[in-house]
């Protein structure tokens, strides 16, 4: 079994409604979340506490209230302040829920073309867009009858609530161009870690991946994900090694195994380094 995959290419939701829903608090095995990015386009929002995201060369601090929007192609990660943080996700195929109006489609084909940006962050004072957000998110969890047309709908709000406030702006073909450049190179970083997690991985394995030397890349990488290489490969494997013990059908040493660390005393150190608790602790945690 593999880590749910850095590249998500998956089916989100039904075919003729193409979204899915999470609620993420401290329980979820992908409560810090780790760098993925997909083809279908994402809303988060803040329930309680706060959330840190990189999402490609930027990084967004968001608190209680506020929405962060990513677009298709955008590699993203992070994790919450607090372990108290509760956070909402949607992803969704924006232009197969939206498809089929004529008279919208002049004013959503901008956005698909990424002619026109929404802003990353929409703070939780901006008029209109969080009530239409929350709305939207309750029928995603509730899914009560006729849930789809409420969501449908609130998605036509949310844009033009978001044309009309002025909250999106054109790319800088420049920047674009560099930053696209940088992005490709650490995708193919983040492919081999999602690929190979469970083998044996050097830095020098992780730099000939993005075409780097090992010593500028290790800046390279630090910079978008403030964390080094081997740090964030460590990182990647303790929270695949959390999604097995969520799963409860494996030993800790088959799971340690399975995710890269031929020690099982070191995989018991590094596991309460990055949570704070022993693998068995938390196995019994999540299924208490």
């Amino acid at each position: 079994m593999k880590h749910e995959g850095y590249n998500e290419f998956r089916t989100r939701g039904r075919f003729d409604f193409p979204i899915e829903f999470h609620h993420v608090d401290r329980n979820h095995p992908r409560f810090h979340m780790p760098y993925h990015w997909h083809i279908e386009y994402e809303i988060v929002y803040i329930v309680r506490g706060g959330l840190k995201l990189a999402l490609n060369e930027d990084t967004v601090q968001a608190q209680t209230g506020d929405i962060i929007f990513i677009r298709d192609g955008i590699v993203h990660g992070g994790a919450p302040l607090d372990e108290e943080t509760v956070y909402e996700c949607i992803v969704f195929d924006l232009k197969k829920l939206l498809q089929g109006s004529q008279s919208t489609g002049a004013r959503v084909q901008p956005i698909l073309e990424h002619e026109l940006l929404i802003n990353k962050y929409i703070p939780g004072t901006t008029a209109d867009v969080p009530g239409m957000i929350a709305m939207l998110f309750a029928a995603m969890k509730e899914a009560y009858a006729g849930y789809e047309m409420v969501v449908t709908g609130m998605l036509y709000s949310f844009l033009g609530a978001v044309l009309r406030h002025g909250l999106c702006h054109a790319p800088n073909a420049a920047l674009r161009e560099s930053s696209r450049r940088r992005v490709m190179q650490l995708k193919k970083t983040f492919q081999l870690i999602d690929d190979a997690y469970d083998q044996p991985l050097t830095l020098g394995d992780l730099a000939a991946a993005a075409g780097l030397t090992p010593n500028y890349f290790c800046r390279f990488f630090q910079k978008i994900t403030h964390r080094s290489p081997i740090d964030y490969l460590n990182y990647y494997r303790i929270e695949a090694a959390c999604i097995r013990l969520a799963q409860g059908d494996e030993s800790i040493t088959e799971i340690a195994l399975a995710t890269g660390f031929n020690d099982i005393s070191y995989f018991i150190k590094t596991f309460r380094r990055y949570k704070g608790i022993s693998p068995l602790k938390y196995q019994k945690t999540i299924s208490s």
